[in-house]
């Protein structure tokens, strides 16, 4: 089965992942996006190391590339999507709580005004 992969929008329109993804080193985002299209192709499927469940509907895409590591919260709001909510740069050894609180309130919000 093929997953659809979906950025979250901001009420503006603005998508922060695709933002952040922007924002990586060129062979870092090659990597990010090789990940994206391991998880579209294998969805709940895809476990350790490419991805975890964190908490309640909040999972993670765990991307490493060379010393530089990376997560991208998401979440599973159908049987065939993903909903890509926050990404960031991994610096320390357990995700830092306000990334986890920023990829709540971007779920919470995306299931407000899209479900």
């Amino acid at each position: 089965m093929s997953w659809t992969i979906d950025f979250y929008k901001t009420e503006d329109g603005k998508e922060p992942v695709s933002d952040f993804l922007d924002s990586l080193p060129r062979k870092h985002k090659a990597k990010a996006f090789w990940e994206l299209d391991l998880l579209a192709d294998k969805g709940i499927e895809l476990k350790e190391p490419y991805a975890k469940h964190i908490e309640d509907e909040l999972w993670e895409l765990r991307i490493k590339f060379a010393s530089n590591i990376s997560r991208v919260f998401y979440f599973i709001p159908t049987e065939t999507k993903i909903v890509l909510l926050h990404g960031f740069i991994k610096k320390t050894n357990k995700s830092p709580v306000n990334e986890i609180e920023t990829a709540k309130k971007r779920l919470e919000d995306y299931k407000k005004r899209c479900l």
